[in-house]
């Protein structure tokens, strides 16, 4: 199956990068890194992109559309994912923050702020990398999408039964299941929609998810599977001192609201929840005008553009 297999055309086709580069991570790891937007323009302010668990560059595709009209948007593919190749072994939180700094330390100049976004295993991330120089130093804001910082397989609702030790051994065996994914069918995009995204998610955005998910190789989506089982960045959440905003869908299985409420609770800086009625799991996808609305809103409150700081 194609490592890139994803829409080909319409608003979730990827669009081509102005700039493709390679970052190197702290164990050495290639990480692949695509640039949006005007690379030269010092007034469009920098947004990065962080994608979540068996996702890839190419679930940001109406994110990068829409935003780098205006903006330099950066976006990478996890460890793993996508144009990232995978490693034998290199599957923890640690690493998620040392691929992030290092894709910061390649796309942003010393001192170079930009609104960080993560989605699922993305905001995972942004919150793992929390007390990490490099993020101290770019975040000017950060957005954490449906996501949640520990108690994963406690909250959420894919498997649809009464909470407990029963259902929480069911969930491990679904979600880490070394079963191959397989071309992308009707049922599986049934399957797909049900657990992770909304019940009236429109065809053409479960068939965009499904293509997407379906491409990540089945040994690094059963790798990532043990980090997020055993997930727990609570002390790390609480270093996050940025501004930080907040958006779920009230229908997530995965991360169910739960998770956002409490990050909400304790984020030091919590500048906003937004519950999306109705939604899933794949909220950029799902709903990609709130998503990017949200961006531009963190961009206009907290990124002063170079020309501005000049004048200051």
């Amino acid at each position: 199956m194609s490592r890139l297999m994803h829409v080909e055309y319409g608003p979730y086709a990827p669009p081509a990068a102005a700039r493709e580069l390679t970052a190197l991570s702290a164990d050495g790891s290639r990480i692949h890194v695509e640039v949006h937007g005007p690379l030269d323009d010092p007034a469009a302010p920098a947004v990065v992109l962080s994608h979540g668990w068996t996702c890839s560059t190419a679930f940001w595709a109406a994110q990068i559309r829409e935003l780098a009209r205006d903006h330099r948007v950066i976006a990478y593919d996890q460890r793993g994912h996508g144009r990232s190749p995978a490693v034998p072994d290199g599957y923890s939180t640690r690493a998620l923050a040392d691929d992030l700094e290092a894709v910061l330390s390649a796309t942003l100049a010393p001192g170079e702020q930009a609104v960080l976004v993560g989605h699922s295993m993305g905001g995972m991330t942004l919150m793992a990398a929390a007390g990490r120089a490099k993020l101290r130093e770019h975040a000017a804001a950060v957005l954490l999408c449906s996501t949640g910082g520990w108690n994963l397989l406690d909250e959420a609702t894919v498997v649809p039964m009464r909470a407990g030790k029963v259902r929480r051994r069911l969930t491990k065996s679904v979600l880490g299941s070394r079963a191959p994914l397989g071309p992308v069918t009707p049922v599986g995009k049934k399957v797909l929609k049900f657990a992770t995204m909304g019940p009236g998610s429109a065809p053409d955005k479960v068939e965009a998810c499904a293509r997407i998910v379906h491409a990540c190789p089945r040994r690094v989506r059963y790798g990532w599977s043990h980090v997020l089982e055993t997930l727990d960045v609570a002390a790390e959440v609480r270093q996050l001192t940025v501004p930080a905003a907040v958006l779920v869908g009230a229908a997530d299985r995965l991360t169910p609201a739960v998770h956002s409420r409490t990050l909400a609770a304790v984020l030091p800086n919590c500048v906003g929840l937004t519950e999306l009625a109705g939604l899933g799991h794949m909220t950029p996808v799902e709903a990609p005008e709130a998503v990017t609305g949200k961006i531009r809103e963190l961009v206009g409150t907290y990124v002063r553009s170079e020309k501005v700081r000049e004048g200051a």
